[in-house]
């Protein structure tokens, strides 16, 4: 044994787990007075938000949540959502961010795969959650968000208990515990499987440190930087960034609802300097009216991920005062793993070439240990000529720890050592990636995932539908859109209209086809469903 390994071992004083929470502590003694979020009329100190997260930590542990226990959001970008990323590890419970936009069925297959034994809701989503808990087998303690600046028309009471209310009920000198190991659950988050049914993703406080700390290299984010949170913050924990700006003392400016002449009234007013959106959110923002529009006062920076930009909105965004980074990332590896790190050497290029770059998914953020296009079958790297495809493999601390109850896929994931993205690629001589296809056919409409198979699954179920298949229609709007393609059975004609409204009756709105198409669907000699020649027809 060296020496190097004797008399040289973890203890208390040179080893402590990697963890978020380190953070906002840190910032409520070191910043106790400063800003720290922001939201309408109600402005909160670093002190002040470390005091509500403690008490409102000490108000569940106190109805009996602990390590391990499942605490669920569904929420839109308010204080109260930020305070969870805090509050619910506290605990040593898991958070579980829910994306407000789903229905009844799937918000009540979460809650109950999740185990979730508390849910803290907004009010305004009273219908899909009433319906999801009515389908329920088990009781679940229920927390009201009742934000006066919802649409008061459509909000009604939940549960018995209400968030402030709850959060007095704790103490403030709550002793909370940091994890006992770095590779501790810290949040759940869920994402469209192939199956129809969304995957549980698992991270871990280590991974959640690390994507934090990554981020702020990757992206040159200084101190006391104004963040507006456009990204929802139950969609991979808000790209990691409710952990990332404590750590800078930065100031989250939180916006409800995605408006366009709110973002802009919130960058005039607060001064914001970074944001992250979704392609869908830039279009918004470049196609203002200009009444709407706000003269930037410096250079707001922008990551956008979710969909494949098209190359013209870095021109427009650009235009208007904005530098956008283009990263790339998935729910499973806590949000964006690439960003497209500019070469000064680009500069030569005209602007219409390096637009076609900054489309690029790019090169590994610096908290990843390694992305490479890969043949999945030999999982050997395809040549770097910017035309073989393979599929995105990546490899790091930012991996999950993996699928929640679901042993099989977390293997097939992981198979080889390196996580299967799904997506295809290629590489460019530079190293760097461009999506070419989406291998698992999840559709990407305005940032969220859709899986085809459950729109297929409810097509299926009309009794005028013999087979239906979906994929994905360029839309500039949305980025991309679901379109039903149908084989209708013999003698019972149904229309376009009328299979639209059956979806609505069990869909979410962002997961009903936008189109429907009547035809021979192509089949290969097996039986098998030829997407691709589907989407060529766009």
């Amino acid at each position: 044994m060296s020496h190097y390994d004797t008399n040289l071992d973890k203890n208390n004083a040179n080893y402590v787990p990697l963890t978020p929470l380190t953070f906002l502590k840190r910032a409520k003694e070191i910043y106790p007075n400063y800003e720290a979020v922001i939201y309408e009329d109600r402005k909160y100190t670093w002190d002040q938000v470390y005091k509500r997260t403690v008490k409102f930590a000490s108000a569940l542990n106190k109805i009996g949540v602990k390590k391990g226990d499942t605490v669920s959001f569904l929420a839109f970008n308010t204080p109260e959502i930020f305070e969870g990323h805090y509050s619910v590890p506290m605990t040593g419970a898991v958070l579980n961010t829910i994306n407000i936009r789903l229905d009844a069925k799937t918000i009540a297959y979460i809650l109950d795969h999740s185990e979730a034994k508390v849910l803290v809701v907004d009010r305004q989503l009273h219908v899909e959650v009433k319906k999801a808990l009515s389908s329920l087998k088990k009781k679940i303690i229920i927390i009201d968000i009742n934000d006066k600046f919802a649409d008061q028309s459509k909000c009604e009471k939940i549960g018995e208990l209400e968030y402030e209310s709850f959060l007095n009920t704790g103490d403030e000198n709550y002793d909370w515990k940091m994890p006992e190991d770095e590779w501790q659950a810290i949040s759940l988050s869920y994402t469209s499987g192939t199956t129809g049914n969304p995957k549980g993703v698992v991270y871990h406080h280590r991974g959640s440190y690390l994507m934090s700390t990554g981020s702020a290299v990757a992206w040159n984010m200084p101190n006391r930087l104004n963040f507006l949170t456009i990204v929802p913050m139950f969609h991979c924990n808000g790209w990691g960034y409710p952990w990332t700006i404590p750590m800078l003392n930065g100031r989250t400016i939180c916006l409800r609802n995605i408006d366009v002449k709110k973002i802009f009234e919130l960058i005039d007013k607060y001064d914001v300097t970074h944001f992250g959106g979704a392609p869908i959110v830039l279009n918004m923002i470049t196609g203002a009216s200009e009444t709407d529009k706000k003269k930037l006062k410096r250079k707001v920076y922008v990551l956008t991920a979710g969909a494949p930009p098209p190359s013209i909105i870095f021109k427009k965004m650009k235009e208007l005062g904005f530098e956008v980074m283009h990263v790339y990332g998935l729910t499973e590896t806590y949000g964006h793993v690439t960003q497209c790190a500019w070469n000064d050497s680009w500069n030569e290029f005209d602007e219409e070439k390096q637009n076609e770059i900054k489309a690029r998914q790019g090169v590994r953020y610096p908290n990843t240990e390694g992305i490479a296009v890969m043949n999945p079958e030999t999982m050997t790297e395809v040549p770097k000529d910017g035309k073989t495809i393979g599929e995105i493999m990546i490899k790091g601390n930012v991996v999950m720890k993996g699928y929640f109850k679901d042993k099989d896929a977390t293997s097939k994931a992981m198979d080889g050592g390196w996580f299967h993205s799904g997506d295809l690629a290629v590489m460019h001589p530079d190293g760097y990636v461009k999506i070419q296809d989406r291998s698992k056919d999840i559709i990407i409409s305005g940032g969220e995932n859709i899986s085809s198979i459950e729109i297929e699954n409810t097509l299926a179920k009309h009794p005028s539908v013999s087979i239906a298949a979906v994929v994905a229609k360029p839309d500039e709007k949305w980025g991309e859109v679901p379109c039903a393609f149908i084989e209708m059975v013999k003698d019972k004609p149904v229309t376009e209209k009328e299979l639209i409204s059956f979806c609505k009756e069990t869909l979410a709105g962002f997961k009903v086809p936008k189109q429907v198409v009547f035809c021979d669907l192509p089949k290969t000699s097996t039986g098998k469903i030829q997407k691709f020649e589907l989407r060529k027809k766009f």
